[in-house]
């Protein structure tokens, strides 16, 4: 069990954009380091008070060689420094994670946790290979060549979908009511001029990359395709046999995210309403068979929930990163938990995913939604490249 506690407002992220979209030329830690700069302003925190920084970014970008000491500099706390953690689409969990277990092993903190991933315009490396014909080099698209190919398993991402709904008899049908249902959710955050955005989000973001004019104003999340029952029936599935369109799943996005951890009385101290106690119980890992990967969250809520003491009737809200809406339906029909049971105000599915910040943004609405239903245990779930996925269990008392 861990012993670790959230501030209550103690985290942010930016509004999603999709690929290619406002944020396209932003540099991603840069950014980060804006937001998290603002983020703390507003909440009338100081960089000094933090011991550390764990940092996750899954997509390279320039100078992140020096990624997490860098990044403490540009917030102005360069006395601070951490590791730079990446772990595909469980880098938020990992993130979150690993600081708290220096916290519940060390007392130390409190500790700044920021994750930023940038899709759009991704890296196009290559590697050396003398041995190659004419010494010619191996080429690697960063994004697309990890989305389209698991080295491992030899399948794409999406062919790791189709692998669980056929096994499952998972019909497009199916996947296409829960795309339907999490888009309704959504609109459930977008109410009251987005009120259960502005419990967390930094915005309006200004995109102003040469410092003397703002070319343009991101409001919200940008890129959340509009879903209807007669626009998902057009909608073919992306492999010929298969199930998956691309209205049953998510887009690549970028954006940044942050969240502060602390010991008990640390986070009073920082927290907005201190009467709100948010605390991380347990975190756990779970890996399915080679080629399916939307399975494998089952085995890692499962084992999460035995780390943490409860089951699922204790859970109050559950969150998932779903790339695929095969997620969601498997996950229903393996742990008997309604389609309705999880996902409120919105998930991955909808608003993208831009890897590292995603389950951070997903723990940082569950902690909201507790809030707003008086407190309880809540659960965050994602799967991750290469079968696997991580969970965490957390507490909001008050």
């Amino acid at each position: 069990m861990l012993d670790c506690y959230i501030p209550y407002g103690g985290y942010w992220c930016t509004p999603f954009v999709k690929w290619q979209g406002a944020y396209a030329n932003l540099h991603p830690l840069k950014f980060a380091a804006e937001t998290a700069t603002r983020a703390l302003a507003e909440r009338a925190i100081s960089p000094q008070v933090f011991s550390g920084l764990f940092l996750g970014a899954t997509v390279p970008s320039q100078g992140a060689f020096y990624a997490a000491p860098w990044v403490a500099g540009m917030l102005g706390a360069g006395e601070i420094t951490g590791p730079t953690l990446s772990q595909a689409c469980a880098t938020s969990a990992r993130v979150i994670a690993s600081a708290a277990f220096e916290i519940t092993n060390s007392g130390a903190g409190p500790l700044l946790c920021l994750t930023a991933d940038r899709t759009s315009n991704g890296p196009h490396i290559l590697y050396p290979n003398p041995l190659a014909p004419g010494a010619r080099g191996d080429a690697e698209d960063w994004v697309w060549d990890n989305f389209n190919c698991d080295p491992f398993a030899g399948l794409s991402m999406v062919e790791t979908a189709e692998n669980v709904a056929r096994e499952a008899g998972i019909s497009t049908a199916e996947q296409h009511e829960v795309t339907l249902l999490r888009y309704e959710q959504y609109q459930q955050a977008l109410a009251d001029a987005a009120a259960f955005h502005r419990r967390y989000m930094v915005m309006p973001i200004e995109i102003n990359p040469s410092g003397r004019k703002v070319m343009a104003t991101v409001q919200d999340d940008e890129g959340v395709f509009p879903s209807t029952p007669a626009g998902l029936a057009r909608l073919k599935p992306v492999l010929p046999g298969g199930s998956v369109t691309y209205g049953g799943q998510t887009y690549p996005a970028d954006g940044n995210a942050g969240m502060i951890l602390a010991g008990r009385q640390q986070a009073r101290e920082l927290s907005r309403e201190p009467g709100i106690e948010i605390r991380l119980i347990a975190f756990a890992e779970g890996r399915e068979r080679k080629g399916f990967m939307p399975a494998a969250n089952v085995p890692a809520i499962r084992r999460v929930l035995d780390r943490a003491g409860i089951t699922l009737a204790d859970v109050k809200a559950i969150k998932t990163h779903n790339p695929f809406a095969v997620n969601d339906c498997y996950l229903s029909r393996e742990l008997g938990i309604p389609a309705t049971g999880m996902n409120n105000f919105g998930c991955s599915l909808i608003w993208g995913h831009p890897q590292a910040p995603t389950g951070m943004r997903l723990l940082i609405e569950l902690i909201e939604e507790l809030a707003l239903l008086g407190g309880g245990y809540g659960l965050f779930s994602g799967c991750a490249a290469g079968d696997t996925a991580a969970a965490i269990v957390i507490h909001v008392d008050g």
